[in-house]
């Protein structure tokens, strides 16, 4: 009955048209993330988070999309790395590794144009934040990357494309929300749903904190599972990118099939005009689809949360 009453309150919060965006879980989920992380870090570990964090406050200046009134320092951070890619558009790629639908298992780097994607640019920030040698600034920012792409690694549209920017290109029906053009874009579309509209109708409390309270509680049996082999960010992406192949695309109705490569294809009206041929799909996304994706939403956002931990505990381990 829960999950019924807050599905019925998201229907009343869409009704109004949004921006698209490429913002991964959208502001909750990953301050969601966050606070599930913080609840697992080492005691060195948290200190080096709240040393680095409070001693390197982000710039006033910096203009943020998201609310972060009564929000922590690590929970503020978590979505620093979106708001600052206004700041510096060499950042936009890092958020993401573009795997087609049709790759075959093992092909990652070949997808890491320049090396630019998620999976490269956690590993960098990484070495940042565990060389002392680097100001606190640098280690500060670097934090704040990590915090963030981890997050993004574990969003299944982040990990996958189908030549349609990673879903952005895929106009649906969410609910009575029928989609409303923006220039090339289209919303409600598959990548905003699955980082805004599903995040919050799974939320059982709106409170960031609460809810990873509240999955914390629902996932610790799988912790140890989820840790096994240590950081392992290849292997998290590919799972992100058969969490799209089995659900994500391959739920929807009607069901979208795996689109020939094409390496040049960066806006919606590439590859034949991919937006307008996906509008013309008609593709909805109701209480069917839901019921399959919010599990998937729930497990990948206690996986980022517990295995940024493990990385910052790694870190902190490495420089204490």
């Amino acid at each position: 009955m829960r999950r019924l009453a807050v599905f019925a309150l998201t229907l009343l919060s869409i009704l109004f048209v949004r921006v698209p965006s490429t913002r991964a879980w959208g502001c909750k989920g990953h301050q969601v993330v966050a606070y599930l992380a913080e609840k697992h870090l080492s005691a060195s570990a948290l200190k080096m988070v709240d040393t680095l964090l409070l001693a390197n406050p982000i710039e006033p200046s910096l203009k943020r999309f998201c609310d972060n009134t009564g929000l922590d320092e690590m929970a503020n951070s978590a979505t620093w790395a979106d708001d600052y890619r206004s700041v510096d558009k060499s950042t936009e790629g890092w958020h993401f590794i573009d795997i087609p639908l049709s790759a075959l298992q093992g092909q990652v780097d070949q997808y890491c144009e320049l090396g630019s994607c998620v999976t490269q640019a956690i590993s960098k920030q990484l070495a940042i934040l565990k060389d002392r040698t680097q100001s606190g600034a640098k280690r500060a920012m670097a934090l704040r990357f990590i915090i963030h792409f981890v997050g993004d690694l574990h969003q299944p549209l982040h990990d996958s494309t189908n030549n349609d920017r990673g879903g952005n290109c895929v106009p649906v029906k969410y609910l009575q929300q029928n989609p409303h053009s923006h220039g090339a874009f289209y919303t409600p579309n598959l990548h905003h749903v699955w980082d805004t509209e599903l995040v919050e109708s799974a939320m059982t409390d709106p409170d960031p904190k609460a809810f990873a309270n509240t999955l914390d509680t629902e996932f610790s049996s799988s912790y140890a599972a989820w840790q096994q082999g240590g950081i392992q960010l290849v292997a998290w992406a590919w799972d992100g990118h058969q969490h799209a192949l089995d659900i994500v695309y391959g739920a929807l109705n009607p069901r979208i099939m795996a689109e020939p490569l094409d390496p040049n294809a960066k806006a919606c009206t590439d590859d034949k005009n991919i937006g307008d041929r996906m509008l013309h799909k008609h593709i909805v996304i109701g209480p069917t689809y839901r019921e399959q994706a919010v599990p998937v939403i729930e497990e990948r956002l206690a996986q980022a949360g517990i295995r940024l931990a493990m990385i910052l505990n790694d870190a902190a381990e490495s420089n204490p």
